[in-house]
């Protein structure tokens, strides 16, 4: 497969009165056409704001300082508005976090999905409902006809994150990213939005950049996972490589803390301590202080991402650089 999406030192910065938030720092990983990459964290380690980067989205205070986002080979930091205006919802789409508060609640649903069909696929009003029916029924949603003149209220939780997901995929776009689409889902319609995003995978051959915190989500998604803490990619790799050989500290607390079925545990694992404050950290390993692996280097200087076997990349001075 080849890339699609590249990330190349990418630091996307938050200028507060308090100091400077380096949400994003130094971050590089790469998606795959017809690829599903997991990104993977604790809330605040900068996911969503890596997504909101590769949309150009990123509102004031923050600021892309420094980096590129390569998608088919071009630098989308690099484009004027209007030029990335055209490959945000069509090229690229994203499915928000909070579907309750992400639609529209004084239009239907078919009004927004049409808008982006009606931009960029420069249809008619008439063809534009068509094909908004047509997605609303791609998505598993019955009786089409009649929910596209429904209002976001009159929707159940998964039904509105089914139009979420109708709307991201109205412009059938290469690079889908779903910022956590499941959370406040119940279980069961969990398990039906998966299943609808691996379809839409298998249907369309669209890369997905899936963000969550659920290992659960990651094994069962994922092809290529990506370990953030505080901004930076600590770990990455292919899924199995990921859940069979975890090497940093901290993706192996990670997995460490999911319950097990079947195993009685006296006590769940959890990882000591808190992450280090966003604002004006220092250089040093940030994940130092909760490590039960740490040794003066590590106090002292900033690990790299380094390729430690094939396919595996780990920023931690335990290993050293493989071939």
């Amino acid at each position: 497969m080849s890339d699609l999406i590249e990330f190349k030192n990418l630091k996307t910065y938050f200028y507060t009165e308090g100091g400077t938030v380096k949400a994003v720092n130094d971050v590089s990983f790469k998606i795959k056409k017809g690829e599903v990459v997991c990104v993977v964290g604790e809330s605040g380690c900068g996911k969503s704001v890596t997504a909101m980067s590769l949309m150009r989205l990123v509102a004031s205070p923050g600021e892309i300082v420094e980096g590129e986002i390569l998608y088919e080979n071009k630098n989308l930091l690099t484009l004027s508005d209007s030029e990335m205006r055209a490959i945000r919802g069509n090229d690229i789409s994203m499915i928000f976090q909070e579907p309750m508060t992400s639609l529209n609640p004084v239009f239907t649903v078919g009004k927004q999905i049409m808008e982006s069909i009606i931009v960029h696929q420069k249809l008619k009003k008439k063809e534009a409902r068509k094909a908004a029916i047509d997605m609303i029924s791609l998505v598993g949603i019955a009786d089409a006809e009649t929910i596209v003149d429904r209002y976001p209220h009159e929707l159940s939780g998964g039904m509105k994150q089914r139009i979420m997901i109708a709307m991201a995929l109205s412009c059938k776009p290469k690079v889908l990213i779903a910022d956590e689409p499941t959370t406040a889902l119940d279980v069961t319609i969990q398990a039906q939005i998966l299943d609808l995003m691996r379809d839409i995978k298998e249907k369309f051959n669209t890369s997905i950049m899936f963000i969550t915190h659920d290992l659960g989500v990651v094994a069962e998604m994922a092809d290529y996972v990506v370990v953030m803490y505080a901004g930076k990619v600590i770990e990455e790799g292919p899924v199995n490589v990921i859940f069979k050989n975890p090497m940093h500290p901290y993706t192996i607390g990670l997995l460490k803390s999911k319950p097990i079925l079947n195993k009685v545990q006296e006590k769940l694992y959890s990882i000591q301590g808190q992450v280090p404050s966003p604002i004006n950290m220092p250089d040093n390993c940030y994940f130092n202080e909760r490590c039960e692996f740490c040794f003066d280097k590590c106090k002292s200087s900033m690990p790299t991402l380094k390729l430690v076997e094939e396919n595996h990349k780990v920023s931690c001075f335990k290993y050293k650089e493989g071939k």
